[in-house]
């Protein structure tokens, strides 16, 4: 198995706990993060080295990626697994599926990519790549079906994770924090150079938030003590030590349960956004080559995944230039004053959960057992 990043970490370990319940001999090796290998994976390379992006980031690091890639390749070929997983990592991934099924080992890729947003025409290669994927969208399975793909839809694990509806109140009680106040979780990320690209604009946005709401709270769940040094720094910086902002290691579902409003990185944290079923107003920036190519290479009007489930804008995207302080306080604000807004949106979040609550792990581990010679 590999993973190339913390989204795909999650998914990696739910997936390795349903196939440990079935076959409980079973080994993984491969890449994954911290929550693989408490399930029981052996690491070959450490994850955080697929864990770029971008074109821009991605040639910096190249050649080590490659190498990566081309050592992996050989190992298994040496000795080939009964299957290789593939979790997410496309780039990375789909190379390496391509030339081990090529010498006869099964391979699952699980996530789609996103063939329906830009670079539709992967799906010939995912077709000679893959002996099935597992799409975590509803509307992912007849794009395959309909090129001959083997597709299961499985579901979205955190639908399964997350609460239908939070307890507000519970957790700002736990986490010590007033009732009456606003509450703003500000998520720049989960990769340093996420968080070294968005953290001054964050914090600048709390400021202007500030001056709208003069009681706000700002809470930062940050993925790793290196993501936490980058945005503390910023802060000194900015001279912003004085702002009501809390520093969390992690606890990005508490911090966006405890608030009103979500300023957030576009990512697999919008989707969480949305299953907590939190109004949000999604972001990003990146290098303004990487930006151009992208945009042109995309087929829909938004990018948020919130957006995309939804099929139309239902909460605001402030991409590159656009991604001001001024902006996106502005936005959040607003959203968060409107509460007909923010109801309405809490109903199609709700929506949302029902459409992705699939018992994913299970479905997931069920569609692979075939290519494991074991029956259902």
């Amino acid at each position: 198995m590999v993973a190339g990043e913390a989204s795909g970490d999650l998914l990696g370990s739910h997936l390795m706990e349903a196939l440990q319940q079935v076959l409980p001999e079973v080994r993984f090796i491969g890449i994954g993060g911290p929550k693989m290998q408490a399930a029981g994976m052996q690491v070959r390379f450490p994850m955080e080295k697929l864990a770029v992006n971008g074109y821009v980031e991605v040639l910096k690091h190249y050649r080590e990626i490659v190498g990566i890639r081309n050592k992996l390749r050989a190992q298994f070929i040496a000795n080939p697994p009964d299957l290789f997983i593939g979790v997410d990592a496309p780039d990375f991934n789909l190379g390496l599926e391509l030339a081990l099924k090529n010498h006869g080992i099964p391979t699952v890729h699980y996530v789609s990519p996103s063939i329906w947003a830009w670079r539709g025409e992967r799906i010939h290669k995912i077709k000679r790549a893959v002996s099935r994927i597992l799409a975590l969208f509803p509307f992912e399975a007849p794009l395959y079906e309909k090129a001959g793909v083997p597709v299961s839809y499985v579901g979205h694990p955190l639908a399964d994770m997350l609460p239908d509806a939070p307890n507000r109140a519970a957790m700002r009680e736990q986490m010590r924090i007033p009732q009456q106040v606003k509450v703003f979780a500000l998520l720049p990320g989960s990769r340093q150079s996420e968080v070294a690209r968005m953290a001054q604009t964050f914090i600048e946005t709390a400021k202007l938030i500030l001056q709208i709401f003069p009681d706000a709270r700002f809470l930062v769940p940050l993925a790793s003590r290196e993501t936490r040094i980058i945005f503390e720094n910023m802060q000194w910086k900015l001279e912003a030590q004085e702002l009501p902002i809390t520093l969390l290691f992690g606890h990005a579902h508490d911090a966006m349960i405890a608030a009103d409003g979500v300023l957030v990185a576009s990512g697999t944290a919008t989707l969480e956004a949305a299953l907590l079923k939190r109004p949000m107003v999604i972001t990003y920036r990146m290098s303004g080559l990487t930006y151009w190519l992208a945009k042109r290479r995309q087929y829909l009007p938004y990018v948020g995944l919130p957006n995309i489930l939804a099929g139309r804008f239902v909460v605001p995207e402030l991409l590159q230039d656009d991604a001001t302080p001024e902006n996106l306080a502005q936005a959040l604000c607003n959203l968060v004053a409107d509460k007909d807004a923010v109801a309405e949106l809490e109903q199609i979040f709700s929506d949302m959960h029902a459409m992705l609550k699939q018992d994913t792990a299970h479905k997931a581990a069920q569609a692979i057992l075939p290519l494991l010679g074991v029956a259902r």
